[in-house]
């Protein structure tokens, strides 16, 4: 019986670690035909090679998202390997913390650049392809914080919430295609995403919570699995997830 997922054609932004890794391999395992995309070249074609070994279908390119024309050039060599781009997952994301009255305007721009614009350049390189085959899904990775503001994370919950609009946004527009759309907003998941907090006291905080109730990346991945083996006529728009013990 089809699970929906083999052959398809999958290119996953922030592949080198942490969440994207983690649904690679796990799509990969299920028979999709992975592209991973990271800036850190040498470590998503360790991982690409890993997956060839296994005998998966596996493609690393080195993307930036903040570049339009990378990301374009991403999925047009996705589909020139592959002949088309089934999913899209728009994963990279950055979570700098910091009050507003630290005035760390460029962790801010950087956010913006990466969580919001990242998005639109994924969205932008696939939608042309996916118009054509009249066929595709477009899944966003959002975040509890998009649902649910706190001090100090301003910012990153106003790029979340801004991935929850576009995602929206982009459901409604794309029906005609018969295109898919998913957003997915994990809670506190086991990944180096603390790591790009710029603040010492502020990333201690954050790393004490995470290291307490952060859940593996393997439930991310499953939750993506799900939303893309349902049957084409089955849409899975939202998924909100958090560690059990999570409150916020």
């Amino acid at each position: 019986m089809s699970n929906n997922i083999s052959a398809k054609v999958v290119v996953i932004t922030g592949a080198s670690s942490g969440l994207g890794e983690a649904t690679a391999r796990h799509l990969a395992a299920q028979g999709a035909r992975v592209v991973l995309a990271a800036r850190r070249l040498e470590r998503i074609e360790a991982v690409a090679q890993a997956l060839r070994a296994s005998g998966a279908e596996a493609l690393a390119v080195a993307t930036d998202v903040t570049d339009a024309v990378a990301v374009k050039a991403l999925v047009d060599q996705a589909v020139s390997a592959f002949g088309r781009i089934d999913v899209m997952i728009n994963n990279a994301g950055i979570m700098p913390h910091s009050p507003l009255e630290r005035l760390k305007i460029e962790d801010w721009h950087q956010t913006i650049d990466v969580n919001i614009k990242g998005v639109l350049h994924g969205i932008a390189a696939a939608l042309p392809h996916m118009i054509q085959q009249k066929a595709g899904q477009i899944i966003n990775v959002s975040s509890v914080a998009g649902h649910k503001v706190r001090p100090g994370s301003a910012v990153y919950a106003a790029t979340k919430s801004a991935v929850l609009m576009i995602s929206e946004g982009l459901r409604q527009e794309v029906k005609p295609y018969d295109i898919r759309t998913t957003v997915i907003s994990p809670g506190a998941i086991d990944t180096d995403l603390p790591a790009s907090i710029t603040e010492a006291d502020i990333a201690g905080h954050i790393q004490s919570f995470y290291n307490e109730y952060a859940i593996p990346a393997e439930s991310f991945a499953r939750a993506v699995a799900f939303a893309i083996s349902q049957p084409p006529e089955v849409d899975i728009n939202e998924i909100l997830f958090r560690p059990t013990r999570q409150e916020l």
